[in-house]
């Protein structure tokens, strides 16, 4: 792990940058990013999260709900730097978790979508915006929580990303929309050659039901597609760390979920290691 921390020390002016994505809602989509977020800060890593879900899940994974808020009411957040054009530095504010800051969302980013419809290159505005952080080589890894939409939005997330990481609830709707987001991926890919679809994580995984073998055996069909061996179970404790504000890899070290969201990402770091 040093080893691979080293030589991405050694690449400082090129930061990794995944997206969290999956256009069905549930899938366990900000918690997995929030997750992977702390687990890579509590290892070491520089990591910046950017929070571009209207939800503000992410964002309230690190700080207390008053203060996501008043980011949200005020213009520090993200919904106004792509409303008004302007690199994304100066939206960076810093979290109780070492090692890891924050640009944190807007209820607002509900209109970004119509705000992108009439610009030109409108599928490349974050690019623009988020270069200056990136070439700035102060961040190891730039996490992105997507919304569950398909649309410009989520294209720009792609198309600023080196990888991408699609959550699966394991469920009966799980798989629900799947094909649409490979095909979504793959019109990424042609503005941005360099997108990688990192893996597929199983989440809310209860072994005792069949849906979670029928999830699994439908995955496995899909030809090149990696699925990440850790997967992740439901677990209370994600919710009680959800409600103070945290993750659950910082609330309860040694919780299940907590363990295997450090395994998750210990295996991501392995595959970037290896594309590296």
């Amino acid at each position: 792990m040093r080893r691979l921390k080293n030589e991405l020390d050694g690449k400082r002016k090129h930061t990794i940058t995944i997206c969290f994505a999956n256009n069905k809602g549930g899938s366990g989509k900000s918690t997995t990013c929030s997750n992977i977020g702390a687990a890579l800060a509590q290892k070491g890593f520089r990591v910046l999260m950017l929070d571009g879900d209207m939800q503000c899940n992410l964002s309230l994974s690190f700080l207390e709900e008053d203060l996501v808020l008043d980011y949200a009411k005020s213009s520090n957040n993200l919904y106004d730097a792509i409303h008004k054009g302007k690199e994304l530095t100066s939206y960076i504010v810093s979290t109780p978790c070492e090692n890891l800051d924050l640009i944190p969302s807007s209820t607002q980013m509900s209109s970004v979508e119509y705000e992108l419809a009439g610009r030109q290159q409108r599928e490349l505005l974050l690019r623009k915006l988020l270069a200056p952080v990136k070439e700035s080589g102060i961040y190891d890894f730039i996490l992105i929580d997507a919304p569950p939409t398909l649309g410009f939005w989520v294209m720009n997330l792609l198309c600023v990303s080196d990888y991408l990481v699609i959550p699966v609830e394991a469920s009966p709707w799980g798989m629900f929309g799947l094909a649409n987001l490979f095909e979504f991926w793959q019109a990424a890919k042609e503005l941005t050659p360099q997108l990688d679809l990192l893996g597929i994580v199983i989440t809310k995984v209860d072994a005792r039901k069949l849906y979670f073998r029928q999830t699994l055996a439908s995955l496995e069909e899909w030809e090149d597609i990696h699925i990440f061996s850790t997967l992740i179970h439901v677990d209370s404790n994600v919710e009680w760390a959800q409600d103070n504000s945290k993750t659950v890899v910082q609330y309860r070290k040694a919780s299940r979920s907590a363990k295997e969201y450090v395994a998750l990402a210990e295996e991501m770091l392995g595959i970037v290691g290896n594309l590296s």
